[in-house]
């Protein structure tokens, strides 16, 4: 399948039907190339770094929605720590399931506060030099800041009002596509 991205700007503007309707046609095409029959979100991150903590926020309001299947929330995080026993778990107990990586991510100053929507994989820790395995068939990133590399302060000085406002347009997104019945979990 061609690999497509959308954008979009979290907040204000944040179209949730129209990220709703790109996420039920990447789930409907998926299902369907897959064979599997549910959706698993991964939301990966860490609650000690506010950068990181995207996954964690979103697990965590998907998971009081009574949203199902959801691994990474505040109380029990995937990060870079337990990605690998995670990725094991899922197969051993997920394998019915596509899976949708949520992760933050660095970008170009201009995009810093969009979200990311796409079909593929996402290799967590890739912005701040971590080698950690591809992740998901699809994926949904909130751009945190920009720079990449080895800049040890970046997640850690990323201000808490883009990190909470991308995670709220993320989870509006989400429930838009739930509450229309597009979502097969």
């Amino acid at each position: 399948m061609e690999r497509k991205v959308f954008y979009h700007k979290a907040g204000a503007s944040f179209s949730a039907e129209e990220f709703a309707g790109q996420l039920k046609s990447f789930i409907d095409e998926t299902l369907v190339v897959s064979g599997k029959e549910k959706v698993l979100f991964l939301c990966i991150g860490s609650d000690r770094s506010t950068g990181d903590s995207l996954g964690p926020l979103v697990g965590h309001a998907l998971k009081k929605g009574s949203l199902g299947n959801v691994l990474g929330t505040l109380s029990s995080p995937v990060h870079a720590m337990n990605l690998d026993s995670t990725l094991e778990y899922i197969n051993d107990f997920f394998s019915d399931c596509i899976v949708i990586a949520i992760d933050a991510s660095v970008g170009q100053p201009a995009h810093v506060g969009y979200i990311t929507i796409g079909r593929g994989s996402i290799k967590p820790g890739l912005g701040v030099s971590k080698n950690l395995r591809e992740v998901g068939d699809i994926f949904i990133t909130g751009i945190v800041g920009s720079g990449y590399g080895d800049e040890p302060f970046l997640l850690q000085s990323t201000r808490l009002k883009i990190v909470v406002e991308l995670a709220e347009s993320i989870c509006e997104g989400i429930d838009y596509a739930r509450c229309m019945g597009r979502l097969c979990i």
